[in-house]
């Protein structure tokens, strides 16, 4: 068997030296959490056998326990070039849930809390040439309240809304060679409008007598190339585009970057990343993408998977989880309760599919501080993370939050987290907590699982009504005064910030159950439709009465395909289609009243 997920799990920061580690692991259960006391984190063998990085709770990695495991250690040997021994070594980890203690020849090198997003421990001082022992202990202690879990379940086995569990590793860990002197990480921001890209690198040693060289290429010519001394990190390089393509779902150009750090002799790190010129702001009541107000046509993905549970079983699923969204009309996603890992995002880039980056803030009680500040932490590891995608539009870093008291410290800590996340990225819009109550936000959402066409038009249609008037002068409208006497119920939770304007979203519907296949015990919303053409007549009404309402500036349909119990998908949890994808994409493609009313302005 050849190594699983043998892809690189960085291609927007990727250099040709690193060595994957997937594969067979040594790996044993610590019922006890004894394993540190047993001496497990040096020169034991463990008795069990599991296929990193597809978590232990997986078919896929061959343990398939379901069961609870607070504590889980792995092991394995590696080695490295010779040559790599003259620079760096760095260990990296895509993610593992939820503590993660490293130790490389019996040395510790490295500590790191947080079940999702990426850790790296420089290994320098501790490898050696030969054989290299690498064990992890995993501490993952989904009951406690002080730790994000997103929709995995708390209870033994699945229920509702809440899935199979995971532990430990999930994501790829890889082995990379770096100078003593490199670049750990950089951010891009764009101006596609005057073909600009300004680049903000991060330079990790002492950087007296180096210079920073950066090569744009299209396809396989070379459109810019620069290069700048600096003095200090971080090093900012400002790019001028020659005709400049925007990135859009309908065309999803993007630009080949090389970063190089450079010495007197030349080349000393180099790294193949990309971007895309983007820009995506909030105006008004309108969500602007390049300048054009954009209705969002979304639907929700959870990221789970039969075998791999959160881990894709291949590079390929994870495309294709984009190929059949796109194929029913939808031109992004929500990306629910999980981060998703960088190589879907490589693909949503490569697609042209828009996504909303969400935490899996479910599980942490806000009310301990210490469950606050490791939230804080790790949200904060994902904005940076996910920074230069242009596919990511929006931030959510909570999910249906509801507060009933003044001075509500939840709530206090939600405006907290909004205001770090607009300082780390001022680029992008934030949504506070999608669904129910908003505290401070940028875009107003809603849930809404009514199955009833006329009683869903109801809660809306005294927006349609106003949204009419707009329609011959929609510059001069103004959105915060017409609209704040006519939100529908869902907005008037007590509480709830103030409408002011903002973009209306309705961020769950639908929901649909249908599983004529199913046995018992399958759930979704509403009463299940009698035909297959009930489901899409529903799906359908449902669907039109946002898109031809002018107030309105998106949906996410619930949702792209079926997880375990939850049948509501419009494909099964194999990814069979449900219906013809055309279907719905014929719905989905309908001219939006808010785009038609902007385009004729």
């Amino acid at each position: 068997m050849g190594v699983p997920r043998p892809e690189h799990p960085r291609p927007d920061c990727e250099r040709s030296d690193w060595i994957n580690l997937n594969g067979e692991w040594q790996f044993e259960i610590d019922a006890g959490k004894s394993g540190l006391e047993k001496g497990w984190n040096a020169g034991k063998d463990l008795s069990q056998r599991i296929i990193v990085p597809f978590p232990p709770e997986s078919s896929l990695s061959g343990v398939d326990e379901k069961d609870f495991m607070e504590s889980v250690w792995y092991r394995r040997f590696f080695t490295v070039p010779d040559r790599w021994l003259n620079g760096r070594v760095l260990l990296h980890f895509g993610a593992v849930d939820h503590e993660a203690t490293v130790w490389v020849n019996g040395h510790q090198v490295g500590y790191h809390r947080g079940g999702y997003t990426p850790f790296t421990c420089d290994v320098t001082k501790t490898v050696k040439a030969g054989d290299n022992e690498l064990v992890i202990w995993a501490k993952d202690d989904c009951l406690s309240g002080l730790q994000a879990t997103g929709k995995q379940s708390h209870r033994l086995k699945s229920y509702s809304c809440f899935y199979t569990r995971i532990t430990g590793i999930w994501q790829t860990v890889w082995l990379e060679s770096v100078p003593r002197v490199y670049i750990p990480f950089f951010h891009i921001t764009t101006d596609p409008y005057n073909g600009k890209a300004f680049i903000r690198v991060h330079v990790m040693g002492q950087t007296e007598g180096y210079d920073l060289s950066l090569t744009v290429n299209e396809e396989k010519e070379r459109v810019v190339d620069l290069k700048n001394s600096f003095y200090g990190s971080p090093a900012e390089m400002s790019l001028s585009i020659p005709r400049p393509s925007m990135w859009s779902p309908e065309d999803h150009y993007l630009y080949g970057l090389t970063l190089q750090l450079l010495d007197k002799n030349g080349s000393v790190d180099r790294v193949k990343s990309y971007f895309g010129l983007r820009d995506v702001r909030v105006v008004g009541n309108r969500i602007l993408l390049n300048g054009a107000t954009r209705f969002l046509r979304f639907v929700l993905d959870q990221g789970y998977y039969p075998e791999g549970i959160y881990t894709a079983p291949s590079d390929e699923a994870l495309k294709n989880d984009i190929e059949i969204s796109t194929a029913m009309g939808f031109d992004g996603a929500r990306l629910h309760q999980k981060v998703f890992e960088p190589r879907f995002l490589f693909w949503a880039d490569r697609l042209g599919y828009l996504v909303a980056g969400e935490f899996p803030d479910w599980g942490a009680n806000l009310s301990e501080g210490s469950a606050r500040d490791a939230l804080l932490d790790e949200w904060v590891d994902v904005v940076r993370r996910d920074f230069n995608h242009p596919c990511v539009i929006i931030w959510t870093p909570f999910n249906e939050k509801w507060f009933f008291e003044v001075g509500d410290p939840s709530a206090e800590f939600i405006r907290r987290v909004v205001r770090y996340t607009r300082m780390v990225d001022p680029t992008r819009p934030v949504m506070d907590s999608s669904g129910y109550t908003h505290v401070a936000t940028d875009i107003y959402d809603l849930h809404d699982y009514e199955q009833d066409a006329e009683a869903f038009r109801s809660r809306y249609r005294d927006l349609e009504g106003i949204a009419e008037k707009a329609s011959s002068q929609p510059i001069s409208i103004d959105w915060r005064t017409t609209l704040s006497g006519y939100l529908p119920p869902s907005f008037h939770l007590r509480r709830n910030a103030p409408y002011e304007g903002q973009p209306i979203i309705v961020s769950e519907y639908g929901g649909i159950w249908w599983h004529p296949e199913d046995e018992g015990g399958s759930w979704g919303y509403g009463k299940r439709p009698k035909t297959l053409e009930e489901l899409v007549d529903r799906y359908k009404a449902l669907t039109e009465i946002l898109i031809s309402n002018p107030a309105i500036s998106g949906f996410c349909y619930t949702q792209l395909y079926d997880i375990e119990q939850e049948t509501n998908g419009l494909y099964t949890y194999d990814r069979r289609p449900k219906v013809k994808p055309e279907s719905i994409r014929n719905i989905n493609r309908q001219e939006a009243a808010i785009e038609k009313i902007w385009r004729k302005s």
